[in-house]
């Protein structure tokens, strides 16, 4: 299981605009803003994998103007 963030490839490297992912050693799923590491949400692998799923359908798209 990962222990270090991983963020896209499509986010900025210098660390402004990305969000952050890894897996905690009991399976929960962290997520962070880059310029608020801070603050971070924790999931199950199965709510991300369902919100994963809803991205690629592109269920979100409208947050983003796409």
């Amino acid at each position: 299981m990962s222990k270090q963030w991983q963020k896209s490839s499509t986010s900025t490297q210098d660390g402004g605009n990305s969000i952050e992912v890894r897996v905690r050693p009991d399976g929960m799923i962290e997520i962070r803003e880059s310029d608020d590491p801070d603050t971070i949400v924790v999931t199950t692998q199965k709510k991300f994998a369902l919100w994963v799923q809803g991205v690629q359908a592109g269920e979100f798209d409208h947050f983003v103007g796409l």
